[in-house]
């Protein structure tokens, strides 16, 4: 499934995206949000990921750094983007390994970032108005041992 769908991911289309969606007024300086930016090319090994230099101080930044959940990884965009598709489906991370054809490390670290920066972003529950909770009993102790469980839950069954 994943080799199709590698087949079709456009590294192109994936880095217009990430710009667009991190930078919707214009690339930025991370640390300032300076925009005295010059584009120095691109990176060697994902030609299409853009190369920054800022104006001031001169430092280099790209696409993925500073800020970004890509940052300090080196698997190519569109492995992202289909990680980030199978986090939706649910999928373990075993299963996203073997999709991607990643060792069960990286598709941990990967998902697990991904599942993170996804919970950073939920808003906090406010209640508000009627809150209705219910009640559950839950047999603590008796670890290990189930049969203790079972009999103290049903009382007089075995006793008749």
């Amino acid at each position: 499934m994943a080799l199709t769908l590698l087949l079709l991911m456009d590294d192109g289309k994936c880095f217009a995206q990430v710009r667009r969606t991190r930078w919707p007024d214009g690339v930025r300086y991370v640390a300032c949000s300076s925009s005295q930016i010059v584009k120095r090319g691109f990176d060697e090994t994902q030609k299409e990921r853009q190369r920054y230099q800022w104006g001031d101080c001169k430092r280099e930044f790209d696409d993925l750094t500073g800020g970004t959940i890509f940052t300090g990884h080196h698997q190519p965009l569109h492995v992202w983007i289909l990680c980030i598709y199978f986090v939706g489906l649910n999928l373990s991370n075993a299963q996203i390994g073997q999709e991607l054809g990643l060792d069960a490390d990286s598709a941990h670290d990967m998902a697990t970032q991904l599942r993170n920066a996804i919970l950073a972003k939920e808003p906090e529950v406010v209640l508000s108005g009627e809150v209705e909770c219910d009640a559950v009993y839950i047999v603590a102790g008796h670890k290990g041992n189930p049969e203790a469980v079972k009999k103290k839950g049903v009382k007089g069954v075995d006793d008749v």
